[in-house]
Parts: structure tokens; sequence; C-alpha cells
């Protein structure tokens, strides 16, 4: 990779790991614990947003307490672990990043997904080596991206944040981006209805080989 070359940051869940069901499945069964309605999967792209509180808030008509979101928390990681079980990457990745890493371009990962569950879940695909850096959450869950997109691209010393792109399917992903001083594409097949994502002003796009030709396009 030479100094300044194109970089692309993945996002993981939503993006490369295709979870969407997991999701919708992990969120109706802690819904189901605590007294909340079902949620269909438009439902839940057009209402979601970060920090994840808010989403509850839009579902139940005021912000969940520290407590109540304490409990939603770790109801959904749970049932997400055992729903997640099924899923796999999403369609084409494999030769994505292959043909991305080939061209003498550089990609990383940064998930909001706890990293000590992300890194074993990266390597049992076989792709980790694709990658210069895979980084996950650290912290409390349910924030924000744009403080770790900042550190994330500082730690990657020939990385250009000018020339770099950032590819999720969230407007969090966006906002991460901006915040680093990057360019971010959204894609339509995660969290995230197209209309939502086209309110953050970036392209959208429904593949991830879009994503990619954008993402050469727009660092060049």
């Amino acid at each position: 990779m030479g100094k300044h070359a194109t970089h692309i940051v993945w996002d993981w869940n939503g993006t490369l790991f295709h979870d969407v069901d997991a999701v919708i499945g992990a969120t109706n069964s802690a819904f189901a614990e605590i007294g909340l309605e079902p949620v269909t999967l438009e439902m839940y792209r057009e209402l979601y947003c970060v920090p994840v509180p808010r989403f509850y808030e839009r579902l139940m008509g005021r912000l969940p307490t520290d407590a109540e979101w304490l409990v939603m928390d770790e109801a959904f990681h749970r049932h997400y672990t055992e729903h997640r079980v099924g899923c796999g990457l999403a369609e084409g990745v494999d030769l994505l990043l292959e043909g991305w890493q080939a061209a003498g371009h550089s990609q990383s990962i940064l998930s909001m997904f706890g990293h000590d569950e992300l890194i074993p879940l990266v390597r049992g695909f076989g792709i980790e080596s694709r990658f210069v850096l895979v980084e996950g959450r650290t912290g409390p869950s349910g924030g924000t991206k744009s403080a770790q997109m900042v550190r994330h691209l500082a730690a990657l010393e020939r990385v250009d944040p000018g020339r770099t792109v950032v590819i999720g399917d969230a407007v969090d992903d966006a906002v991460a981006a901006r915040d680093a001083g990057a360019h971010a594409v959204l894609y339509t097949g995660g969290s995230h209805s197209r209309g939502s994502l086209e309110a953050a002003g970036v392209p959208v796009v429904d593949s991830l080989a879009e994503a990619v030709e954008l993402a050469g396009a727009l660092a060049s």
C-alpha cells in the first residue's frame, strides 16, 4: 500500500455481515420481555437511529430510564447471540475485499459491535488478512461512532482521511465519516430505509459492489 492510497473503512453489522434478520429477531425477542409490540423490518428501518435509546423513544413515546435501557440492551445482545448463528457475509463480499486489496488499496473494519466478539467472527470467515486494522467497540453499547472513527483513522499512519471512504448501512456512519474528514457511501441492505439514508446527503447504493466502485471514484 502506497502512502495516501485510497482506503475503505467498512462497517460490520448490516454491511459486511448480513445480519438484519438476526437484528429484527433479537429486537422482537427483547421487546417481548419488556412488553413492547414487535416491529417489522420496514418499521425498524424507518425508525432506527443512534444513540439507540432514541430509537426506543420513537417506539415507546418516551426515553427509557437508565434502568430500562440496561434491561433492553442486555436482552437484545443475549438474543442476538442466538440469532446471529445462521448469518453470513453479504453477497459477493469475499471477491470485493480481495479485489480492493489486489488493486493496491487498503481497508479496515470499524464496528460498534463488541471488539472481543468481532475479532473471532471476522477470523472465522477467513477474511482477517484483508484488513490493516479490525476494531470493535470497547466501551458501553448504544452510542455513536464519530469519536471512534477519528481515533481509528489516526491509528492508520499511511491513511489520509481525505482519501478514505466509510461504507456502512447507517446514517451514523456518514456522520462519523464527516467528523473524521472522510467520505461516505451508505448501503441499503442493513438497518435504515433508503429514505432515511438519503437524508444524510451522501451517495446511497443498493449493493456493496456499487459502494466499492463509488469509493474508488470519490477518493481519486
